[in-house]
């Protein structure tokens, strides 16, 4: 089953690339690998603000990581049509890494981030599977609740 078929199945429709917020670009690509920016929670069209400990759960915190993964994806569709690919043609997640915004005692950004990574699992199988790390931070821009970014290997 195609990628595409699998974000189908799963009622996925991919956003456009969202307009960065500051001096950067979204993606970069060098040799096979594909950077993406960080992308922040979004519901609504607005930041998902909040922060894990305080006033989110971590049910919630998952919830926005999977938001996030599908804008990702999104990203990454655009970022493999520049070199004149799809999504089909990722070879591998290779790296996700996650900033939860949370109080000093919250211990569960692991969990959060499993939100992206178990919906990477589903959309691309094997190739889903990916190195990661989770971060506690202090605060995200415009408060947002998580950040999330990816490198991907394309064929």
């Amino acid at each position: 089953m195609s990628v595409y078929d699998k974000l189908g199945q799963l009622g996925i429709t991919l956003p456009p690339v969202a307009v960065p917020a500051a001096a950067y670009v979204p993606f970069v690509q060098t040799g096979s690998l594909i950077f993406l920016s960080g992308h922040i929670a979004r519901r609504d069209g607005k930041p998902w603000v909040g922060q894990l400990g305080a006033d989110m759960t971590t049910e919630q915190g998952k919830a926005a990581a999977r938001a996030i993964a599908i804008d990702l994806m999104g990203t990454l569709h655009a970022a493999c049509q520049a070199s004149g690919k799809t999504l089909d043609d990722v070879r591998r997640i290779v790296k996700v890494m996650s900033l939860v915004n949370s109080t000093g005692s919250y211990t569960e950004q692991h969990l959060v981030t499993n939100g992206a990574s178990e919906l990477f699992g589903e959309v691309f199988g094997p190739a889903g599977a990916h190195a990661r790390s989770a971060f506690g931070v202090a605060q995200i821009p415009m408060g947002a609740c998580v950040e999330i970014e990816l490198i991907a290997e394309i064929g």
